[in-house]
């Protein structure tokens, strides 16, 4: 199994409109083979930002890349920078193997 992991810095105040981004968007993962399992995590906040992370489990490494290059995911990303102004930076991937 595979993890994917995006980490995004939201400006404080637009935590509302980030996560209403999230749950109104098509992402297509259904659509997906290999895609298990997505959520949207809330973390801690600090003087300029509020952490989220997208985590998405799917059977392997191999089905995480096929949907980087596939129709779905340029779909499920084409408006991403319609509401750039609450992103503090782009967010920072990181992807895991499961091992236990």
């Amino acid at each position: 199994m595979f993890i994917a992991m995006n980490r995004f810095k939201i400006a404080l105040g637009a935590e509302s409109q980030f996560i209403e981004i999230w749950k109104n968007r098509e992402t297509y993962l259904d659509e997906v083979p290999g895609f298990m399992e997505f959520h949207l995590l809330q973390g801690p906040s600090d003087a300029s930002s509020t952490l989220f992370i997208s985590h998405s489990q799917w059977n392997s490494r191999e089905a995480f890349e096929a949907w980087t290059q596939s129709e779905a995911f340029q779909k499920a990303h084409s408006g991403a920078k319609s509401a750039k102004e609450i992103y503090l930076g782009p967010p920072q991937f990181e992807g895991c193997e499961v091992v236990l």
